[in-house]
């Protein structure tokens, strides 16, 4: 009888630990990368410090496509070194290139010279610029003018510049997001300079992950419009109210650059956050869509349901307006 009892003890005792699992523990880090910061949450019962293990994701993709820094393996292609691309630089200019094909071009990483010339990016700015100068730039412009097969990538002429700034955060995001997934982390959010990945819900309220969406304010102040849920998936928001600049005269203009004619975006488009399976493919096109128009991004979404897509634009009244396409998430 006793031996009886043990064996129905021993079988609670299992059937307690395999459906109460012992709890999982926060964990946050945040910081400061690609001229930002970042912001991590994750849950693990294991309690993992990832610390240098994030410090080592960001490092790598810096060193592969960062502009600013002298030796990465981008900066040396732009001066038309010799370089081997890592798996990193090939994951993005591959997505980067269908992107670009997709959107006509208007995605296009070899705008980074004419960008710099804005004084947008770290090789400083022209003096006097003017339509000119701007022209001139131009003829450098066009993606498609890098070539060949990836080990052997070649330019048709020097002086293309490649910039991948308007993808590489989200990427980044991408890789944190990854190497968590691989430390079995079922739970986390990963957050770089507004650009965000999550996978699972937050544990410590047993619900989605909720993210908010920024009222456009070009004072500088800050207020979230709307706090929308996500869940196992990636947004990327473009702006122009936070990153302009004002000429002698005035005049504002974004960091946007209309690859088309070499000028910041002239649009009434505000802001567009756009919600993606993964977070690089979110962040081109938010920057792509910018500069399209409204008109050609519902055109464009039509044949898109995969992404979804909130703009905040400035209608005839100077009033702000929204639109919401393919199931953007209302709260």
């Amino acid at each position: 009888m006793k031996k009886r009892v043990l064996l129905l003890f021993v079988a609670l005792a299992v059937l307690v630990f395999v459906f109460f699992p012992s709890e999982k523990k926060t964990l946050r880090l945040s910081g400061d990368i690609f001229g930002t910061t970042y912001s991590i949450i994750y849950f693990d019962d294991e309690e993992q410090d990832l610390q240098k293990q994030v410090d080592s994701v960001f490092a790598e993709v810096n060193r592969s496509m960062s502009t600013y820094l002298p030796n990465s393996i981008i900066s040396k292609f732009n001066r038309n070194e010799e370089v081997i691309f890592d798996d990193h630089f090939i994951a993005v200019y591959l997505k980067a290139k269908e992107i670009h094909r997709l959107t006509n071009g208007a995605f296009d990483p070899t705008i980074g010279i004419v960008v710099n010339a804005w004084d947008f990016g770290p090789e400083g700015n022209l003096k006097e610029l003017d339509s000119m100068k701007i022209d001139s730039l131009m003829q450098y412009v066009g993606f498609d003018k890098i070539v060949g097969p990836i080990p052997n990538l070649t330019k048709k002429d020097r002086q293309i510049y490649l910039d991948f700034n308007a993808i590489a955060k989200g990427y980044g995001v991408d890789a944190v997001g990854e190497m968590l997934e691989f430390k079995n982390i079922d739970n986390y959010l990963v957050e770089i300079g507004g650009e965000i990945r999550v996978k699972g819900q937050n544990i410590e309220n047993d619900k989605p992950w909720m993210v908010g969406l920024e009222e456009p304010r070009f004072d500088g102040t800050q207020a979230v419009l709307k706090a929308i849920a996500l869940e196992n998936e990636a947004m990327a928001t473009s702006g122009t109210y936070r990153k302009f600049k004002i000429d002698d005269n005035g005049n504002r203009y974004s960091h946007i650059i209309d690859t088309n004619t070499g000028y910041p975006s002239k649009t009434n488009i505000l802001s567009v956050s756009v919600i993606a399976e993964d977070c690089m493919t979110a962040d081109a096109y938010a920057t792509a869509f910018k500069t399209m128009g409204i008109d050609n991004v519902k055109s464009f979404l039509k044949a898109h349901p995969e992404l979804k897509v909130f703009i905040i634009f400035e209608n005839d009244s100077k009033s702000l307006e929204t639109l919401a396409f393919n199931g953007f998430p209302e709260n």
